[in-house]
């Protein structure tokens, strides 16, 4: 990606990039093309085609990644992902909908 342009993704797009020839995960609503390190992976190439095409932030978060994998991560980042279909946001809205649907009361 090249500095100062950063390229918005929309997550249906994400989703199209699911196997070996094109391979695209998001990581804190940020979008990666991951298809040349398919076999570079220390986890294997399993990991990265089985989250393929969606969010990966949870797995990715859960190993506890070095820093230079974080830094490597930029090397294949390829844009971020449309606010509309950002993960946290999805997830807070329907938390913030759930809490105020269970705090109120009937009389």
């Amino acid at each position: 990606m090249s500095s100062g342009e950063i390229k918005i993704y929309r997550l249906a797009e994400v989703e199209q990039h699911k196997d070996r020839s094109s391979t695209w995960i998001v990581i804190n609503n940020s979008v990666y093309d991951v298809t040349s390190f398919l076999e570079e992976h220390p986890g294997g190439e399993e990991v990265l085609l089985e989250k393929a095409g969606g969010d990966s932030t949870e797995d990715f978060e859960d190993v506890g990644h070095s820093t230079d994998a974080r830094e490597l991560m930029e090397k294949y980042k390829i844009g971020e992902l449309h606010e509309e279909d950002r993960f946290a946001e999805k997830s807070k809205e329907k938390t913030t909908t759930e809490e105020s649907k269970s705090s109120c009361s009937i009389f």
